[in-house]
């Protein structure tokens, strides 16, 4: 083995805090911009010391793509056995040759590095921090596009490779990611924001106030809204507003969603549901207007919501968290259809809301009948935009199971992205919810857009019009 070999090999620890971002040396799949990958000699092992580099590419960078040929050309002119890789860069083929001297390939290293830097930016760990709070803009024309990519059993898992799997699969970039941080974690998911960040994403957070194993349909646990409202986790809270002031970038956070269902630990249900607030006339009508415009009330369940909402809204805003767009995110028809838990009984007020929005399912689960998309959101439709005349409106989770016996999941899928483009002006973002569950009678739930070919079809094309923004509109937030 030559002197100049060894040199080259000593030498590239030392050129680790000179690579940009889009270049990473052995970092693997997670990283997957640009990496440098260790290539052996004939009849040595992967990864045995004292051997050569080749570039890895990748789909993220196409533009280095000429770097890949400046070394297969090197390659080709010294016959140097070489992994030549496809574009996916996921595989190699072996090329067989004669090695040429070390330190040719580490000039041609050299000039591969210095082409690929006048495209990329420095390495950092973290992204730049912004001058001042950024919001998402609400777009004139048109609505956002996003997705829940399968993040894990608590929807927190989220790796670049997740997301650049699911906008390679459906053929777009996703302007919003969502993904959740239940207070079980007692963290912020600065990580996970990162990912998203540099992705050139805006983060959709369920911020679940729920504890470990955080199993459904259990009624209240340790972060009761009572505990809330009691002060109890102010220190968590302040913590985590802190946090996601400091970032800097635009953030929708949805705090306790679909509490007008019956399966989560801060459902109306779980505080009295239907039970009238002690002292109030009845029936009580809303100041202002008449019955049946207004709703009687008000009751325990959802009375005991709205003051958690607003204690917990109130202390991150007093942190200074301007960079939050609140989501008020219910499911579209409650459960139960009472009075007492119709949406607006939930309503927290204008102050306390950036976005409205709501679930929306077809059929997850063998045992439910099958509905078409149209009638799922029809009527919500009307009632959540009657809150408020100018909040913009949000699909902060759409989906439908794969049961072709029963129903078109292709159908469902066109008709809920073509429909919304004329029907439902109101509605500016829509976030599907691509997951596969297994349930306790061992029967699967398939959201996935791939589900089938057809349903994967459906997506491609329905996300494909222009209506559909692929890249979110930051703004500075006005003061």
């Amino acid at each position: 083995m030559s002197l100049s070999f060894h040199f080259l090999t000593s030498f590239l620890p030392f050129l680790r805090p000179f690579v940009p971002s889009c270049l990473r040396v052995n970092k693997g799949s997670e990283e997957r911009q640009l990496a440098l990958l260790w290539n052996t000699p004939s009849g040595s092992a992967p990864g045995t010391p004292g051997t050569c580099l080749s570039f890895l590419p990748t789909p993220r960078i196409p533009a280095a793509f000429g770097i890949f040929h400046l070394w297969e050309t090197l390659h080709g002119r010294f016959h140097h056995p070489a992994f030549l890789f496809s574009r996916e860069g996921t595989k190699a083929r072996r090329h067989e040759g004669n090695s040429f001297d070390p330190l040719l390939r580490f000039a041609a290293l050299g000039g591969a590095v210095a082409l690929a830097c006048a495209g990329c930016k420095p390495a950092s760990s973290a992204p730049p921090k912004p001058q001042g709070p950024l919001t998402l803009a609400i777009p004139a024309q048109g609505a956002y596009t996003g997705a829940y990519m399968d993040f894990g059993d608590n929807e927190d898992d989220v790796t670049l490779d997740g997301i650049e799997g699911f906008e390679k699969l459906v053929g777009k970039h996703q302007a919003i990611i969502a993904s959740s941080s239940y207070w079980g974690e007692q963290s912020f998911p600065q990580a996970n924001l990162d990912i998203i960040r540099r992705h050139h994403s805006v983060p959709l957070l369920f911020w679940s106030p729920w504890d470990r194993p955080y199993k459904q349909e259990a009624g209240p646990d340790r972060f009761s809204l009572t505990s809330i409202i009691e002060g109890r986790w102010d220190a968590y809270i302040d913590r985590w507003a802190d946090a996601a002031r400091d970032s800097g970038y635009p953030m929708l956070v949805s705090f306790a969603n679909e509490m007008n269902g019956t399966w989560f630990p801060w459902s109306g249900f779980f505080y009295g549901g239907g039970t009238r607030v002690p002292g109030t006339p009845s029936p009580y009508i809303q100041p202002g207007k008449k019955f049946p415009e207004g709703l009687p009330g008000p009751f325990q369940g959802p009375e005991t919501f709205k003051k958690a909402y607003r204690h917990v809204v109130d202390r991150v805003r007093a942190r200074g968290a301007r960079n939050i767009q609140w989501v008020f995110h219910t499911v579209n028809y409650s459960i139960p259809q009472d009075t007492w838990n119709l949406i607006g009984q939930y309503y927290p007020g204008p102050d306390y809301v950036d976005w409205l929005g709501y679930s929306v399912y077809g059929k997850q689960f063998s045992d439910e009948i099958w509905c078409p998309f149209a009638p799922l959101l029809d009527w919500p439709y009307l009632e959540i935009c009657a809150l408020d005349p100018g909040k913009p409106v949000m699909l902060a989770e759409w989906g439908v199971a794969e049961f072709p016996k029963e129903g078109s999941k292709p159908d469902f899928i066109k008709n809920a992205l073509g429909t919304i483009q004329g029907k439902y002006p109101r509605i500016k973002a829509s976030v599907f919810w691509h997951e596969r569950w297994q349930n306790s009678n061992g029967e699967y739930s398939n959201l996935h857009a791939n589900s089938s070919p057809e349903s994967l079809s459906a997506y491609r094309r329905g996300v494909d019009s222009p209506f559909w923004i692929s890249e979110p509109q930051i703004v500075p937030v006005k003061p």
